[in-house]
């Protein structure tokens, strides 16, 4: 599985001339296919498995209460959003590029999020400023970046040490700030969690890199791959214990190909 560091350096190989362009493009193109193919097979039967294992539970209720029955269904569901998850990074370069009103694009976000907040004590607060230029993008693929990068807020503020949670002073804080200056779009998303490790801060946009319990470790690599579909940048800054920043800048000239 190549990297995203491996494609950004592909892609200056392509740059080079038009004949490694081809044949690189090629070679990206068979690389994308397999995988995609892999894919497909491994999810037909799994389907199939879930199925079976739905219809045994309607004929057999009692064997939900069988020992490491839900575990059987949690490990199914991974390996489902695994595959979906592969699939969307596999196919991360093709974008439905449409003009994106920014402003109602962003309120209708951070409403879609603060809905699923109801039930916690996480502080989340938006600020976005008014007017903002619209931009050329892909909306859901810039919807989802997004709502997976305020998620993984809410992972980090869920699980601050113990001690940061019993101060009574301390709430869990996420926050959405969007502004933009002549060039660029900018959207920050920042936590009061539990931070990131230095030495993991420079590895957690490779695929397949998960610090998480039940991550699949591609979350942020399509996060990154998407962003750099839209010509724009993606940068994180975090210290251990007291929080993590992501900052996506986007060009407000863009323009797709």
């Amino acid at each position: 599985m190549f990297t995203t560091t491996d494609y950004d350096n592909l892609r200056q190989i392509m740059a080079e001339s038009p004949e490694k362009k081809e044949l690189l493009t090629r070679l990206l193109a068979s690389h994308k296919m397999e995988i995609s193919t892999i894919s497909h097979e491994i999810r037909n039967p799994l389907t199939l498995v879930y199925s079976m294992l739905q219809m045994i539970e309607t004929a057999h209720p009692e064997v939900s209460t069988f020992k490491h029955w839900s575990d059987l269904h949690q490990n199914i569901e991974y390996m489902n959003q695994l595959l979906e998850e592969l699939s969307s990074y596999n196919n991360g370069e093709r974008l439905n590029i449409s003009q994106i009103e920014t402003n109602s694009f962003l309120k209708t976000l951070v409403l879609s999020f603060a809905s699923s907040l109801v039930d916690t004590d996480i502080v989340f607060t938006s600020k976005i400023s008014p007017r903002l230029p619209r931009i050329n993008g892909d909306s859901i693929k810039l919807r989802q970046l997004l709502l997976n990068l305020l998620r993984n807020a809410k992972d980090a503020v869920s699980t601050a040490p113990t001690e940061k949670a019993a101060d009574s002073c301390t709430q869990p804080e996420i926050t959405l700030e969007a502004y933009s200056d002549t060039t660029t779009l900018t959207i920050q998303i920042k936590d009061n969690g539990c931070g990131i490790e230095s030495e993991q801060l420079e590895h957690i946009f490779e695929p397949f890199i998960t610090y998480k319990k039940d991550g699949t470790g591609l979350g942020l690599a399509i996060t990154r791959s998407s962003i750099a579909m839209h010509h724009g940048i993606i940068k994180v800054s975090s210290k251990e214990g007291e929080g993590t920043t992501f900052t996506v800048k986007i060009p407000l000239s863009y323009i797709p190909s």
